[in-house]
């Protein structure tokens, strides 16, 4: 079972899907393909939380030194009686810190309908107290569902380092028409076909080894964000449709 709480730094960068391709074969002298999906392959697909006034993004958008996000979120092929999870991601001083509970996408669609935990007895999930953890944070910043992100997924795990993880997204897409999550991929891209966002996750620095290939191959750190990118993909979007029915009314 994938951890449910943890604490690490996650450095990103943003290369071309054949510089990945590159990459990997110098990764796997040193590491192994992630134990979950096959080659360590596998979609995800998660549901972003937000306000109405956006307090999440802006706090995203502004690299506050606090922050934190909400998200519902699903792995390849889901069903509702199929496993999900409600995570809590916050950064501080550029420490990730994640905790989440597993729950059936059904009791999380009835969680997030009902918006209490007064029926949290009869959900099949295996950490109440980061659900009432996610009730208060919901709460707090009266959240609501904003945008679906999706995208496939390629990690690697340390053979040495049993820290160090190593992930690579691509294609990733986004929409806000349709926000039921075990509905898949699909969206528009709002980040280039072409491009990867390589993340390394680790929970004190990153081998010499890595930072040297990551050097060699010219690889550029960028804090891209894929909630604060789909949003503007989808604020845009939207702006451009609103648009549209004024100038044909």
């Amino acid at each position: 079972m994938a951890l449910e709480v943890f604490s690490r730094y996650e450095v990103k960068y943003l290369i071309p899907y054949h510089v990945y391709l590159q990459i990997v074969p110098y990764l796997l002298e040193k590491m192994r393909y992630d134990k979950f999906g096959k080659n360590g392959s596998y979609n995800i697909v998660s549901l972003y939380f937000d306000s109405d006034d956006k307090k999440i993004y802006y706090e995203t958008r502004n690299k506050l030194r606090f922050r934190q996000k909400l998200r519902l979120r699903v792995y390849d092929d889901a069903t509702l009686d199929g496993a999900s999870f409600l995570e809590i991601k916050q950064k501080y001083n550029n420490v990730v810190n994640k905790r989440r509970t597993m729950i059936t996408l059904r009791d999380a669609y009835h969680y997030l309908d009902t918006g209490n935990t007064s029926h949290m007895d009869q959900y099949n999930l295996t950490n109440p107290q980061t659900l009432k953890e996610v009730d208060a944070f919901k709460s707090l910043y009266d959240l609501k569902p904003r945008v679906i992100v999706s995208y496939d997924r390629q990690a690697f795990h340390g053979l040495y380092e049993d820290d160090l993880r190593v992930t690579f997204d691509y294609n990733l897409m986004c929409r806000e028409d349709d926000l039921r999550v075990e509905n898949g991929p699909e969206g528009k891209h709002f980040v280039d076909p072409g491009l990867v966002i390589m993340e390394v996750k680790v929970t004190h620095s990153v081998p010499l080894w890595l930072s040297r290939l990551l050097s060699e191959f010219e690889c550029p750190k960028d804090s891209v964000s894929k909630f604060c990118t789909s949003s503007d993909l989808t604020e845009k979007t939207s702006l451009l449709q609103r648009t549209k029915e004024e100038v044909t009314i």
